[in-house]
């Protein structure tokens, strides 16, 4: 909005020149886009945000600096415009004139005054040269009063030629299909029903909130002037504007929000600037105002320990209480001195809960104020950490032991591998019968996977989670499934490629998943057999505390001959949270080097049934803290080698706090070479 500075000075007493003032408002959060010299005044262009209709006056603008500056003043003209400029009525009323009727919703409030023979000539220089300033147009007298009113309070106001509305009567209503209308700029517009148009007692003659017809503009002719302020709902008139391809200086203020409780003061305003040349004789007294639903103020309250843990600064209950005073919240409190109850002005519709109330504290304490404290608190790790971590442990072991993981859907249908004696749950607007349930086991899952790959030479595990019933409500619980059946050529855990999956190969694996997730677990005869499995060739997992985990076995016969899978096919279930202790999260934090990172390759021959764990801890424990990761990036077997040899070649990338020497990554590249022989490693 630009508007000169000497009209802020009408409103406000302020030892501040206009950049002092622009930098002000600045900081209170209306940007001062630029400053003009003219003559001996300055007009500022200030920003004004889309949720702040009020900043779109000098009136509102004032209100902001007073709440800010301590030193600056109210004038008798901002304490008139407090009151909303009320006015002595005499005899005489303007509903013996006209009448108003509103048939929407998106017109909130509908208020007139009417003027008999009002001058159209001798609009006052100093009027004529702060609109000029301000972008706007001198035409007469009383279009410029509107236009100067609405610069002065943000309140758009519109000047009919009474004598042209047919009826002589308002009505503000949708338009209606087939209807059309001029507008003041000579276009003309086809409406639709979703317009606001304001009406006369046949044919609409505004676009409501937009622009004027020009049926009934103010021209040399007129003898009375119907003046209209009002108030619509701010989406409405955006969506109409848009629509009709239209921008004008009052839609630009109603899509912003326009002060419900202002209209009339508006009205007043126009009558106190036209009275200053015409002397009031053109005033008919009373104004007309319909305002079918005005809306109940909403208190917000306001902690005084929030308001200083948001902010980040020490404010007191005092200056919380003053500065929303003047902005123009009524304040009170209710409980104590330092909790209040705050109700909003009507010209703030954007205050609507706690944290705003917080920021106009912060604005008018002063953000540049906050005192400058180190960041503190905690950071979450980045990447995979906790229960999730541990999982992803579980499922690379299970990958390295040469399992094939797979992964299928939680909603199923009923299963001869179901956990027996547990209530499903039971979705209720099931999409098919096959995914009514959510499942209570995996192993229903790994049985219909096995299934559609063949049934035989399977080794195949899935980590995800089941659903049981709890006292309350259904727990959901991270369960690790393993079915394997037909021989063992893809499981690399053991040697014997030929040989086939049995009890004891499967007993070796779950006893080796109890080592990775670091818990000794006991393999147990079954108190009470699972149906699912043999009745003698079953067992329980317990953990040294006796609490059971799973168990695994082989198929029971009869299942296996439902299901249609192999009689000897083998399978487990391990519940992960009983394992998991909040202890496998190893986090080593150290400071970031500045330096580039050095790296070594190191290619040796060794020994196949040497694992690759012990190759990669002792490269780790040879290396030392500048190892920052080392990978694997070639194998080689074949010609050359010794039969049961490999070459392995390894990647290391060293790093530390001060700059690597060449001669000091070598030596530890050495350090790493002496280590790996005595795992009967040989460079290459």
């Amino acid at each position: 909005m630009k508007f000169p500075c000497s009209m802020l000075r009408d409103y406000v007493e302020t030892s501040l020149d206009a950049h002092q003032i622009g930098d002000l408002l600045t900081m209170a959060g209306f940007e001062l886009e630029g400053a003009e010299p003219l003559g001996d005044d300055v007009v500022l262009d200030v920003k004004v945000m889309s949720n702040r209709g009020d900043g779109l006056s000098v009136f509102g603008l004032a209100r902001e600096v007073l709440a800010k500056d301590r030193q600056s003043r109210p004038t008798p003209l901002y304490e008139r415009a407090s009151t909303r400029f009320s006015l002595p009525e005499s005899a005489g009323t303007v509903a013996d004139r006209t009448s108003v009727a509103i048939e929407t919703p998106a017109c909130r409030r509908y208020a007139c005054r009417i003027f008999d023979e009002p001058p159209l000539e001798g609009t006052p220089a100093l009027i004529r040269e702060r609109l000029e300033a301000s972008g706007m147009r001198s035409i007469n007298l009383v279009v410029d009063l509107t236009n100067y009113v609405m610069l002065e309070l943000g309140q758009p106001l519109h000047a009919f030629d009474m004598d042209t509305l047919g009826g002589g009567r308002i009505v503000v209503r949708q338009a209606r299909d087939n209807e059309r209308l001029t507008t003041l700029d000579g276009k003309v517009h086809a409406l639709a029903p979703e317009m606001m148009m304001i009406c006369d007692a046949d044919r609409p003659v505004a676009v409501a909130g937009v622009m004027g017809g020009a049926e009934t503009e103010v021209s040399a002719s007129t003898k009375t002037v119907l003046l209209e302020s009002a108030s619509f709902v701010n989406l409405s008139v955006r969506k109409t504007r848009k629509r009709l391809g239209l921008n004008t200086e009052a839609s630009y203020r109603f899509e912003r929000s326009v002060d419900p409780d202002g209209v009339v003061a508006a009205l007043n305003r126009f009558a106190e600037l036209l009275a200053e040349v015409d002397g009031g004789a053109s005033r008919v007294p009373g104004v007309l105002d319909v305002y079918p639903d005005p809306p109940k103020p909403v208190a917000i309250p306001l902690r005084h320990a929030r308001t200083e843990r948001l902010l980040g600064m020490a404010v007191t209950p005092v200056q919380m209480a003053h500065y929303l005073e003047r902005l123009g919240c009524r304040v009170e409190s209710p409980l104590d001195d330092a909790d209040f109850s705050i109700t909003p002005p009507s010209w703030r519709p954007d205050l609507v809960r706690e944290d705003d109330l917080i920021e106009e504290i912060g604005r008018v304490h002063g953000f540049e104020t906050i005192p400058e404290t180190p960041i503190h608190g905690s950071a979450t790790p980045g990447g995979v950490f906790g229960v999730y971590r541990f999982i992803d442990q579980v499922r690379e072991a299970m990958l390295r032991l040469g399992y094939t993981q797979v992964i299928s859907h939680t909603l199923r249908d009923e299963h001869p591998l179901d956990f027996g004696g547990l209530f499903k749950a039971r979705v209720k607007n099931p999409v098919s019968p096959e995914t009514a349930m959510l499942r209570n086991s995996l192993l229903p899952c790994l049985a219909d996977a096995a299934l559609r790959n063949g049934g035989r030479d399977l080794h195949l595990f899935e980590i995800g989670k089941v659903f049981t019933r709890g006292e309350f409500q259904f727990d959901e619980s991270p369960e690790l499934a393993i079915l394997s059946t037909g021989r063992l050529d893809q499981v690399h855990w053991r040697d014997g490629a030929s040989a086939e999956a049995d009890f004891y190969e499967l007993k070796g694996v779950v006893e080796q998943m109890g080592e990775i997730v670091r818990t000794e677990l006991h393999v147990e005869p079954v108190v009470t057999p699972d149906p699912r499995f043999h009745p003698t060739r079953q067992a329980a997992l317990l953990t040294t505390d006796d609490v059971l985990v799973g168990g695994f076995g082989v198929i029971h016969p009869d299942v296996a001959e439902a299901v249609g899978l192999p009689t000897n096919t083998l399978m487990a279930e391990m519940d992960l949270l009983a394992f998991y202790r909040g202890d496998h999260d190893h986090l080593h934090l150290r400071s970031i080097s500045r330096n580039p990172a050095v790296r070594r390759d190191i290619a040796f021959q060794i020994a196949k049934d040497v694992p690759w764990s012990a190759v990669e801890t002792t490269i780790r424990e040879a290396a030392g803290e500048v190892l920052e990761k080392q990978w694997l990036f070639d194998v080689y077997e074949g010609a050359g080698l010794p039969e049961g040899t490999h070459s392995l070649a390894v990647a290391m990338q060293l790093r530390k706090p001060s700059n690597f020497t060449d001669e000091e990554a070598n030596q530890v590249r050495d350090a790493v070479v002496a280590a790996l022989a005595g795992l009967g490693a040989k460079p290459r």
